[in-house]
């Protein structure tokens, strides 16, 4: 009998209170594991971070684009069209509205070594058009491109305003842009020499920098790219530039 008992007593361990204690489930049994607290903790901390990032990212899409100036042709300015030059150069800005606008270069001397893409043309002229873009593709022009046997020029602002971009990039070179009267800005890739930051005002047939080279358009050589747009869409320089001149002179 005492041997039963004994082996009894043995196999059913007491608790504190002298009741039969409950064999340890396998979760109690992990979490007495030394590593297992810090485990835990490391893994909640983890997922609360992650729902932080996934909400504030949620946020971000609201945020105003980036000012960078984007590196694809025919879209140069689509992120800085919406900057406000201060308040005090209002009035440089409203000069340009009696102006008619005017090349930034001597075109009697130069050549139209790239036209304005206009899907209204006919197919020679669109093909005449088409530029080499990042990777060895073709990207049609937004703008108009002027040269001459590869050699520099003086570029002017074709209206008077206040320049709103100055910068280096790397694919489309040195970069001005200049906002105007109704809307208006004019941009000014492939330079060097640059001679204008943003902010400055400038008057129409001021030099701003020289022609340069850049790498989209590295098959042309020295030379100027020339955009218009017109409320954030892009108009062809040559027909505004000719339409103006013919109001002004009637």
């Amino acid at each position: 009998m005492s041997d039963n008992k004994s082996k009894f007593n043995e196999e059913a361990p007491k608790n504190v209170l002298g009741g039969n204690a409950v064999k340890p489930s396998a979760w109690r049994k992990l979490m007495a594991k030394k590593w297992a607290a810090p485990s835990a903790f490391l893994a909640a901390a983890a997922i609360i971070v992650t729902l932080m990032w996934l909400y504030g990212g949620a946020g971000e899409t609201d945020k105003p684009a980036s000012t960078t100036v984007d590196t694809t042709q025919g879209v140069t300015d689509e992120q800085t069209l919406d900057e406000q030059p201060p308040a005090d150069t209002d009035k440089a800005i409203q000069q340009s509205a009696s102006e008619v606008m005017k090349w930034p270069a001597d075109k009697s001397q130069l050549d139209v070594v790239a036209p304005f893409y206009d899907a209204k043309a006919s197919n020679d002229d669109r093909l005449a058009a088409w530029v080499d873009g990042p990777d060895n593709t073709l990207v049609p022009n937004m703008g108009v491109d002027l040269g001459k046997d590869d050699k520099s020029f003086d570029v002017t602002a074709a209206l008077s305003g206040v320049v709103t971009v100055s910068e280096k990039n790397p694919v489309n070179g040195n970069v001005v842009q200049i906002k105007h009267a109704d809307g208006l800005v004019t941009i000014y890739n492939s330079l060097s020499d640059v001679q204008v930051k943003v902010g400055d005002e400038v008057k129409q047939g001021d030099a701003i920098a020289k022609a340069g080279r850049s790498e989209l358009e590295k098959d042309l050589g020295v030379h100027l790219h020339f955009e218009v747009r017109k409320d954030g869409k892009p108009v062809n320089p040559s027909t505004l530039i000719e339409t103006a001149s013919a109001d002004a002179q009637q």
